[in-house]
């Protein structure tokens, strides 16, 4: 599908990009970059073992975001017994995309202030900037003032919310590099410098870009089914990439819905979906909010004013 259409901003001139760098941002994600880069010429050289721990590390770090920071802290979709909520927790740590609150606080806004300039990763300002750039600049004052006026008191009472902000983010770093580096190097003797590279930064660096993939390339490619006023697209190459994130025209249209998708797991890509069912079915989650209700209501409100344009 191609891009929906944007409206022009004002450009700025060199000087001012130049000043609204972060620049410790920048180079700490250059050299994450640059070390991923390099792990790439040591994958074929990698253990098996290493190879399948990288693959299940990578996957439970974004299963911390989606299942975990987004649909459970953000937007409240269900509630989970402290074993999940734990779990979640140092999953999402291994994602290294810093304090719960804070991630939190961004995506509230994200969805109440979407595509403004109170956004956070505004689509309206471009693929780039919605991707990536926004962790690379300094925060627009409308975003700032936004922050003032959105609370994140709610999480404050979860204690696990609690243990992982006291250490982040010193506590994000060792799980994201150090911790799979001494499993893989002690599990099996992986070499040290590959387990890093490979397991550390090379996946750190594939999970944070597909992380924003629904920030930037859902919120331009797709189809719009349930709101077409809206910029959020459904689309499958980014749920397949986020383990079923990427049915975001949903998600922002129900954005309680603890499935982030209109079907089942059988008809959309949702393995994030299908753990917070395992958990349920193992009673330890509970008070799963679904929207197909509400989107039922609405095809019937919608036919009826077809119905009566026709009369």
């Amino acid at each position: 599908m191609p891009a929906r259409c944007m409206k022009d901003l004002p450009s700025r001139s060199l000087a001012e990009h130049w000043a609204s760098i972060k620049w410790p941002m920048l180079a700490f994600q250059a050299g994450c970059h640059l070390f991923a880069l390099i792990g790439l010429f040591f994958v074929a050289s990698c253990q098996w073992r290493t190879w399948l721990f990288t693959s299940v590390l990578a996957e439970l770090s974004i299963l911390g975001v989606t299942s975990g920071v987004h649909r459970l802290w953000t937007h409240k979709s269900y509630k989970a017994h402290w074993s999940v909520r734990f779990f979640l927790m140092l999953c999402f740590s291994v994602s290294n995309q810093g304090a719960i609150v804070e991630w939190v606080r961004d995506h509230r806004i994200h969805h109440k202030y979407s595509e403004t300039d109170a956004d956070p990763h505004n689509a309206r300002r471009g693929l780039f900037f919605s991707h990536i750039g926004w962790l690379l600049t300094k925060e627009h004052p409308k975003f700032i003032e936004a922050c003032k006026t959105t609370s994140c008191d709610d999480l404050l009472d979860d204690w696990v919310v609690q243990l992982q902000l006291a250490g982040s983010p010193y506590s994000d770093l060792v799980c994201s590099f150090i911790f799979p580096t001494v499993v893989a190097s002690y599990g099996w003797g992986e070499d040290p410098l590959r387990a890093l590279l490979v397991a550390g930064f090379l996946r750190y660096v594939f999970i944070l870009h597909c992380t924003c993939l629904v920030n930037s390339v859902a919120h331009f490619y797709g189809t719009t089914p349930y709101d077409p006023n809206i910029h959020p697209t459904e689309n499958r190459w980014v749920a397949l990439l986020t383990v079923g994130e990427g049915w975001h025209n949903w998600h922002h249209t129900f954005p309680y819905d603890y499935a982030c998708a209109e079907l089942g797991a059988k008809g959309q890509y949702n393995p994030s979906k299908m753990f917070i069912d395992s958990c349920a079915a193992l009673g330890l989650v509970s008070g799963r909010k679904r929207a197909l209700h509400a989107w039922q209501t609405k095809q019937h409100k919608l036919a009826a004013q077809d119905h009566a344009k026709e009369f």
